[in-house]
């Protein structure tokens, strides 16, 4: 805050005005993870349901996964991020398949 209480701009008072320097919050990935078990069909439901994807997007994000291990889903703040994850992978497990999300620092 400057002297009159307000935020922004700080007068030196030699002719330099310095803006004070505002953190950007920090983003973390949720990925999702390949296994042998889950059907594709089920991994692009999930995709379409919880995280707004369309059937395209999710087809995309699947067959990363499929090819490479893991596939980026969203990125989003931490607490938003690890809620997501964690509110996605409690309604997969009561399905019996083994489908896993995680959220990684970006």
């Amino acid at each position: 805050m400057n002297q009159d209480g307000g935020v922004g701009v700080i007068d030196r008072g030699v002719g330099t005005k310095v803006r004070p320097k505002i953190k950007k919050p920090t983003f973390y990935v949720i990925v999702v993870h390949n296994d042998p078990i889950t059907p594709r069909w089920f991994v692009v439901e999930i995709l379409k349901r919880f995280f707004n994807k369309n059937e395209s997007e999710a087809t995309q994000i699947m067959l990363l996964a499929h090819n490479y291990g893991v596939g980026v889903v969203a990125k989003l703040p931490k607490d938003l991020a690890e809620t997501k994850a964690k509110q996605v992978n409690e309604t997969v497990a009561e399905t019996g398949y083994p489908l896993t999300f995680s959220v990684e620092e970006e």
